[in-house]
């Protein structure tokens, strides 16, 4: 890779953009920042999307009555596995839906829990992220000691 050249990984890669370089004082969630995050978070939720048509279409197009009854079920096991992804999918697409809200009533990019920054990095990194880093740590712990 040429040097100075970044590789564009993740979500940033779905919305063809590069990581946000901050500038020197520049104000936290400004609207170059808002921008630059509603511009990832509506290409990623395209691309769920478009996986979800191209599921169905799938799914339209393979679907056969085979007679095996070996091949029947190993198309409805592929099948079963697919609408799973697609339901979890499904609930992503909603999740970012509702982050986009938040990016439009300028209340992204602050920790539901404490209200601190998340932070740049974290949001390209997971850009539904609703906590920072120590409370989303804090929450995980318990959750872990409640399932034991």
């Amino acid at each position: 890779m040429p040097q100075g050249k970044t590789k564009t990984i993740g979500v940033l890669a779905y919305a063809n953009v590069e990581p946000y370089q901050e500038k020197p004082g520049e104000e936290y969630m400004n609207e170059t920042q808002l921008a630059h995050f509603k511009t990832i978070l509506e290409a990623w939720r395209n691309q769920l999307r478009e996986e979800v048509d191209r599921t169905l279409h799938h799914m339209q197009d393979e679907a056969a009555n085979f007679p095996d009854p070996v091949d029947r079920a190993a198309q409805e096991e592929e099948f079963s596995l697919e609408l799973r992804t697609r339901d979890r999918e499904r609930k992503l697409i909603k999740k970012i839906e509702k982050t986009l809200v938040k990016v439009q009533e300028d209340d992204f990019g602050f920790c539901d829990s404490c209200g601190v920054e998340i932070g740049i990095r974290r949001l390209e990194a997971r850009p539904t992220a609703d906590q920072c880093i120590d409370c989303k740590t804090l929450a995980e712990i318990k959750e872990k000691q409640l399932v034991g």
